[in-house]
């Protein structure tokens, strides 16, 4: 490695450390009986901001080289602040990185990504179907918004916070997700590609 590309390496590290430092702090909270939501919120921030550097959105996505990725959340007003400021200053693939709430029942309109929190079972699947076949990443964090088409959803496994992927609703939005991503998550749901 060379040392004239460290700096454009220190942001990938900083977030690498982060999610590795919250990990080891949402399992010593989970041995100990303890849980910290803000914690948890950090760690999904992080991770949606990483997510956004391994996704590759089809041509026309966006309308310029430089337009920014705009990721959506809905449901989950704390975690949307708290991306709020994890995204500032950051970009993913010359893109710079926009946070939009978005009220129930808002359509997601030019999104590039977007988190389902909290909603109700036909609220959910009214986004989900909303979402269908658009270039959007859609992320949850319930196995009933990942079983009715979220693309990632996050999820505790050993004690840490993970993620898994489904490939099928990822080819219907014609968004491709990388390699390394795939190897990071905990389990990967098959689908044509």
């Amino acid at each position: 490695m060379q040392f004239a590309s460290l700096p454009r390496l220190l942001p990938q590290l900083f977030f690498v450390l982060l999610i590795l430092a919250a990990h080891l702090r949402i399992q010593a909270q989970a041995q100990s009986g303890t849980a910290d939501p803000s914690l948890e919120r950090q760690v999904k921030a992080a991770y949606l901001v990483k997510f956004a550097g391994f996704v590759e959105w089809p041509d026309g996505s966006f309308v310029r080289p430089d337009s920014p990725l705009l990721i959506g959340v809905m449901g989950a007003d704390a975690l949307a602040e708290q991306l709020e400021r994890s995204v500032a200053g950051h970009s993913a693939n010359g893109h710079p990185l926009q946070v939009k709430k978005l009220k129930k029942g808002e359509q997601p309109g030019q999104l590039h990504m977007l988190f389902v929190g909290a909603l109700d079972k036909a609220s959910l699947q009214d986004v989900l179907a909303a979402t269908r076949s658009q270039p959007l990443l859609t992320v949850s964090d319930s196995e009933e918004a990942h079983a009715l088409g979220s693309i990632v959803n996050f999820l505790l496994a050993d004690e840490r916070l993970r993620f898994e992927v489904a490939l099928k609703p990822a080819a219907a939005a014609r968004i491709r997700i990388s390699a390394r991503m795939l190897s990071a998550a905990y389990r990967v749901a098959p689908g044509a590609i």
